[in-house]
């Protein structure tokens, strides 16, 4: 039996078992591409599972660690006609899972993040907040709770004081206490969410203190420590980084016990990769998973949100421009998804068709390499990725 058929019309028809073994629905649209003399059909689907939502590039905040130091994108907040288009857009997103509001801003400041929240809970998708911490207080922290915020994840790297003010310029035992009074705010109202989680960013100066930052996850009923190496976008973040080439020694784990109701379960680690391997994949796009900048602009993950500067795994510094595959203010969030141009990007992805650049024996004369791109394969280049080697990592 052939695998494809076409009809007295033109169009092509996939036969029932093909479609029934991969789980596609009868009626569907694909694009049509060839590769090495194949044939391929990139199905369009609205299967959009997790999404990220930048809310702000304000932050209250001037960390040492923040591509903020070097980018080239302004200072602003979305507008809620911005968001409501975004909303809008939900219906079609059948499998959606989760939105994340975070991003390289704070999303606490901007001023009407509790409406983005409800508006986003009213279609019952799971909501995760990427937060320093430092601007709840108690009227943000009872309505996070009342609306069913599933999950609140917390900067912090450093386990003494001195040492996350010398990194983010902010005081520890304030954060520490907001997190203190979301577990008590959690208990008077009954409810075992949202879960607290904290994302460690591992540098030379800071990676003694890792077992310190476990001991708060402990004592503060933490259930997810998120490690991930420093993406260096400045000399003196290149100089602080962790991870190399060459196989290194893991970071030692252990987990902790925390209480959940009546229950005591086990806290988790996730720990990051410690150096460069044959093995690449991109969480974002394998997670399906999709970031909505500030303006509205969709970029398929945060490497490629933004415009800035960094250096790469071996000292080269690079420039990234800022990759825009649509906007929600001109479209629907469902047609950027299924654009030609986006569906062949992650299938590109999936496969990660891309050269190993720092392997290269051109690596340091490339002149493509410097502004992300490269000799063959899609362009802007995944080749250098340090997230696909899950050295850097995010929520």
């Amino acid at each position: 039996m052939p695998t494809v058929i076409t009809n007295p019309d033109g169009f092509i028809k996939l036969p029932v078992d093909f479609l029934q073994r991969r789980h596609l629905p009868d009626q569907m649209d694909f694009w049509l591409d060839e590769r090495d003399g194949d044939i391929l059909l990139h199905p369009k689907l609205t299967d959009i599972r997790k999404l990220y939502i930048e809310p702000t590039t304000v932050c209250n905040l001037i960390c040492r660690t923040c591509i903020r130091n070097v980018w080239l994108d302004p200072i602003e907040s979305m507008e809620m006609t911005t968001f409501q288009k975004i909303v809008d857009s939900l219906p079609e997103l059948t499998q959606l899972e989760r939105v994340v509001f975070t991003s390289f801003g704070e999303p606490l400041s901007h001023p009407h993040i509790l409406d983005m929240i409800a508006a986003i809970r009213k279609h019952n998708v799971a909501v995760t907040i990427g937060t320093n911490g430092l601007l709840l207080n108690d009227q943000v922290i009872r309505a996070m709770i009342t609306l069913g915020v599933d999950q609140v994840m917390f900067s912090i790297d450093g386990g003494k004081p001195e040492t996350y003010a010398d990194i983010r310029g902010a005081v520890l035992t304030k954060v520490l206490s907001h997190i203190q009074q979301l577990n008590r705010a959690k208990i008077e109202l009954g409810s075992l969410y949202p879960a607290v989680g904290i994302e460690f960013v591992a540098l030379k100066s800071n990676i003694h203190e890792l077992q310190d930052v476990k001991q708060i996850a402990a004592k503060l009923n933490v259930s997810h420590l998120l490690v991930s190496h420093v993406l260096p976008y400045t000399e003196e973040m290149r100089q602080e980084v962790l991870y190399s080439y060459q196989p290194a020694e893991p970071y030692k784990t252990t987990g902790w016990a925390m209480q959940a109701g009546a229950w005591v379960i086990w806290g988790i680690e996730e720990l990051p990769r410690m150096y460069w391997g044959a093995e690449r994949r991109c969480h974002f796009v394998n997670e399906h998973s999709t970031v909505i900048g500030w303006d509205g602009s969709v970029s398929p993950c945060y490497a490629l949100s933004h415009s800035y500067s960094y250096y790469a795994i071996d000292g080269r510094k690079k420039y990234v421009n800022r990759y825009i595959l649509g906007n929600v203010n001109q479209q629907s969030l469902a047609d950027i998804w299924c654009s030609e141009e986006y569906v062949r990007f992650r299938s590109e992805v999936k496969g990660f068709r891309f050269p190993s650049c720092p392997n290269c024996d051109l690596r340091d004369s490339c002149d493509l390499r410097a502004r992300n791109e490269a000799c063959w394969g899609w362009n802007p280049s995944c080749a250098d990725c340090l997230w696909a080697q899950d050295i850097v990592r995010c929520p």
